[in-house]
């Protein structure tokens, strides 16, 4: 937990299935029995979140309380688009996160694809120069777990029917 103490970030990247999500929740489960205040967000709801708080003029008591957790996992970068605003409103979080507190983010998306996840490259590259700046990035590669998973179960079904008709039981 000193990347905690460090207030650095850790980004996990990779394709869908591959336990980017189940990693982050682990540390934030790790970060929270060491009393380390933690709060998980999907990153399409943080923005929901952040821009109902800017409609309702309480953007900056939301930001506030966000900054304050020694641990915010978002999760999720890229699945869904964000407009401008959104992207600003993230922006926002982001600074005021930046080197005091921690951020974990999962992404199925490369860095150099960002551009398109936050719709302008100049609030991608400002959010990028801070998450990145004092960051752990794990790039993980394979297989879907779940789509591992689905194949297995298809595969012994197909065993199943295989065997039932050798032996001419149906």
């Amino acid at each position: 937990m000193r990347f905690l103490e460090n207030g650095e970030n850790v980004v996990f990247l990779g394709p869908p299935g591959v336990g980017k999500t189940h990693l982050a929740s682990a540390l934030g489960l790790v970060a929270a029995q060491h009393r380390f205040s933690t709060y998980y967000v999907n990153c399409h709801q943080l923005i929901e979140q952040l821009k109902k708080a800017h409609f309702e003029n309480r953007l900056p008591d939301k930001l506030r309380i966000l900054a304050k957790y020694r641990m915010l996992i978002i999760d999720e970068i890229g699945y869904l688009p964000m407009d401008i605003q959104g992207a600003n409103l993230f922006f926002q979080l982001i600074a005021r996160r930046y080197e005091k507190t921690s951020t974990v983010f999962t992404s199925n998306k490369t860095f150099s694809q960002w551009n398109e996840v936050f719709a302008d490259v100049t609030i991608a590259s400002a959010i990028l120069d801070r998450v990145l700046h004092h960051c752990t990035v794990i790039n993980i590669k394979g297989e879907s777990y779940r789509l591992k998973e689905r194949k297995e179960f298809m595969r012994q079904k197909q065993q199943i029917v295989n065997t039932l008709f050798q032996q001419g039981s149906i």
